[in-house]
């Protein structure tokens, strides 16, 4: 096993990075705080702390509307979020950026807007059957109001997505290919460059859900040539309460508003009213400012961080943490697929994964069991939860071992 300083001698400096985040600092039922579960929400640094904190000190009023002081630096600074979001998905242009509370809304606000205009009877909504629930229930509603099918493409029993299947169920009635990009059970990395060029070959458009590939990989829509692209700011040290929805100009242009109210108008009468000009016909009423300030923070962070240092770091840990639990007599790991994010489910013989998170708490040990919001994909390997281990740039290769003790310490108790 390896030692923290073994660690830190390494390029990443993970010891370094765990002074940005106090929450690690504290003891859990008197043991050191692991955090392992931030594939459901990740820690904060200071700097995003302090960019909320600092907006409400200081620049607190609402954006837009405006011509006071306070106003013209709120919107600043919501403006420059916007921006970063930008570079950070490689889009080409910030209106091409919609604010939303997270990907759920993303994919909701797609579903209802370019689905509901695009969709009929007979139609088709292509998913896999790797997805969280936001990438399926929108898109059965969306089926159910008009008389379309969801097709779902299989995965293999490593947890990879079978592309030839997916490509075949392409048709000319498939109305959109909704996938994630990495699978929050899995951690399966989907080949989404492959799965697009597939579907706008068919000239169909394609949405990838993001977040759980935004904290972890580089990501550039335009490489991607993605319709949309989504993802959360809680995923990504960023606040709750806000993400971003990426969509081509011309497809945003097209479409109808999600919400209607304030702000995203040029003018109402009781006869008629016009829409706002991208991104904010798609951005009814007052938004979470702070939270936005905070996202740009949060970018900034990951950037100077280097999110493919990052990636790097994360997928040596995820090695360390496959092999150690492996030597784990009695436990499963669920999804082997041979490009993986740093996400790790697993089951262990006999006992049910809630008990197995009790037991890691009492050791200070944080993880997620569950269904994780994927029951089909439960189904499909046979399971009713898991427990999933899912690590951040900063978390540690002692904080594994600390794991896979409180694992042992498992089958002592309930084995």
């Amino acid at each position: 096993m390896e030692t923290e300083t073994e660690t830190q001698g390494r390029t990443f400096d993970v010891a370094r990075v765990r002074k940005d985040f106090p929450v690690l600092e504290q003891t859990v039922h008197g043991k050191p705080l692991v955090y392992l579960d931030n594939a459901a929400t990740s820690q904060k640094p200071l700097a995003v702390i302090q960019a909320e904190e600092q907006f409400y000190l200081r620049d607190n009023s609402n954006i837009h509307r405006g011509v006071h002081e306070l106003s013209e630096r709120a919107t600043r600074a919501y403006e420059t979020a916007r921006i970063k979001a930008q570079e950070f998905l490689g889009a080409k242009e910030s209106r091409e950026i919609i604010f939303v509370r997270g990907t759920t809304e993303a994919v909701n606000l797609v579903a209802q807007t370019y689905g509901r205009a695009h969709t009929g009877p007979g139609d088709e909504i292509l998913i896999t059957a790797m997805e969280h629930h936001s990438n399926i229930v929108p898109w059965q509603i969306l089926c159910e109001e008009k008389g379309a099918r969801l097709k779902v493409a299989p995965v293999n029993d490593r947890g990879e997505l079978e592309l030839e299947e997916l490509i075949r169920l392409m048709s000319g009635k498939t109305r959109i290919v909704a996938v994630a990009h990495v699978s929050n059970v899995l951690g399966t990395i989907n080949p989404v460059r492959a799965i697009v060029e597939a579907a706008h070959a068919r000239g169909i458009p394609a949405l990838v859900d993001g977040a759980q590939a935004a904290p972890h990989l580089p990501v550039n829509v335009r490489e991607l040539d993605c319709d949309f692209y989504a993802f959360s700011g809680h995923k990504v040290y960023g606040p709750t309460g806000i993400g971003v929805l990426y969509g081509k100009a011309e497809r945003l242009e097209a479409m109808p508003p999600y919400q209607g109210g304030g702000d995203m108008i040029a003018s109402v009468s009781f006869e008629k009213t016009t829409y706002n000009t991208l991104p904010y016909k798609f951005e009814a009423g007052t938004p979470n400012i702070a939270a936005g300030v905070g996202l740009g923070a949060a970018l900034d962070y990951v950037n100077a961080i280097g999110i493919g240092k990052a990636a790097e770091y994360e997928a040596e840990l995820l090695d360390y943490a496959t092999g150690e639990l492996e030597r784990i007599p009695g436990l499963r790991i669920i999804g082997t697929a041979r490009e993986k994010a740093a996400v790790i489910s697993f089951e262990m013989e006999g006992i049910h994964p809630h008990d197995v998170g009790t037991v890691l708490d009492q050791e200070g040990v944080a993880v997620r069991t569950g269904h994780h919001c994927a029951q089909p994909l439960m189904d499909r390997f046979g399971v009713p939860a898991t427990t999933r281990a899912s690590f951040a740039f900063y978390n540690t290769k002692e904080e594994v071992d600390a794991l896979v003790r409180g694992l042992m310490k498992v089958k002592e108790v309930l084995g």
